[in-house]
């Protein structure tokens, strides 16, 4: 049997699919390839690695029924050095051909056997403008966890109430809140933070898009263009953040967050060697950042800033800051300051809706 289609389109297919295989040496071999399944002139696309899901088509003038799972690494990375043109593809017992012109490569087939497919039968579709995952989705995915030994730290915590929806994300050492109106279709749960940064990747120019819950398998499926992604949603029990949300301040800063971003990237030229530790003291009229150890006065970067309040000495992790002032580009920075030990505040000036914490580094004076 043999299969003519446009290089590009065949590789784009493929490169999608293989973001769903599973990395784990452990799995199948099943798991770690695409599965590729053929009729009515449809050539659909397959992957899994048992919590995520993907499913797409390429049409196709062939119209022979086959199953196969290809490992698409190698694949990939040979069709990326052939110019856009038809390929050929040959389907032997135990490997495939691709052939262009006179270049040619076989790769091996995987046993389909014990392949795990998608749900057939998806539930009530519902649509979400794209947004959510523009607008909303950069306030919350780099605070999540990628520890999988705690995998409800993976997720977003999606918390509803009469009036609000709540969207939670921490890995322990800081933590990202963001209330919306309960005008999304969702309902308390929680979802892997990395298959909603995923499918960020696959909107283009859509306004909105489809969805739908499968209770029965706890799976939460996402329809974009001719994309079916699926996940299993996290099972468990989210920690209380409502615990260390600060509910009194002493201190008041406020700061350009350009500024902030620009002096926190020039003292981690130092910090990096002192377990890439910043300690902010907040004065009367400006902010002094040093690394944990300075080597002198030459060490140091002062800014400007609105303080109220009392005089502070506080120490974070300078990774978490540039985490967070990524995502205030242009804006001013509102630090909320209890003592050198209590979780801080931080605010985006305009953006009412959402705040983010981080945990302080102990420090010995």
């Amino acid at each position: 049997m043999k299969i003519s289609l446009q290089k590009n389109g065949f590789l784009e297919k493929l490169e999608l699919a293989s973001r769903f295989t599973s990395s784990r040496l452990s799995s199948s071999t099943s798991l770690q390839g695409v599965c590729l399944k053929g009729e009515n002139n449809i050539i659909h696309f397959y992957s899994t690695d048992l919590n995520y899901y993907y499913h797409s088509i390429l049409k196709t003038e062939n119209n022979d029924k086959f199953k196969l799972i290809i490992e698409p690494k190698k694949i990939i990375e040979f069709l990326s050095l052939l110019p856009e043109a038809k390929i050929e593809i040959e389907v032997k017992e135990k490997a495939i051909i691709i052939s262009q012109g006179k270049t040619k490569g076989q790769f091996p087939l995987f046993s389909d056997q014990e392949f795990p497919f998608p749900p057939e039968k998806a539930g009530e579709k519902q649509k979400i403008k794209t947004a959510f995952f523009k607008d909303s989705l950069p306030f919350l995915l780099f605070a999540a966890s990628t520890d999988e030994t705690r995998p409800v730290l993976t997720g977003i915590n999606f918390v509803t109430s009469d009036e609000n929806l709540q969207l939670v994300t921490t890995d322990g050492f800081r933590l990202s809140l963001l209330t919306l109106k309960k005008d999304l279709p969702f309902s308390s749960m929680i979802i892997p933070a990395g298959f909603l940064s995923n499918a960020q990747r696959f909107i283009n120019k859509e306004t909105e898009i489809e969805f739908s819950y499968l209770d029965s398998e706890k799976l939460l499926a996402f329809f974009i263009d001719d994309n079916d992604i699926y996940v299993r949603m996290i099972e468990g029990e989210y920690p209380p953040f409502e615990k260390v949300i600060p509910v009194e301040k002493k201190t008041t800063v406020i700061m350009d967050a350009d500024e902030f971003l620009r002096s926190v990237k020039l003292v981690s030229v130092f910090a990096r060697e002192f377990s890439n530790i910043l300690i902010m003291e907040v004065e009367k009229d400006a902010v002094k950042f040093i690394p944990k150890v300075g080597l002198g006065e030459e060490d140091v970067v002062y800014q400007e800033a609105k303080i109220e309040g009392e005089v502070q000495k506080i120490a974070f992790n300078y990774k978490y800051l540039i985490d967070f002032l990524n995502c205030a580009s242009g804006k001013k920075i509102i630090v909320e300051l209890l003592r050198s030990d209590a979780p801080v505040v931080f605010k985006i000036e305009g953006v009412n809706n959402f705040f983010h914490i981080i945990m302080p580094v102990r420090i010995q004076e």
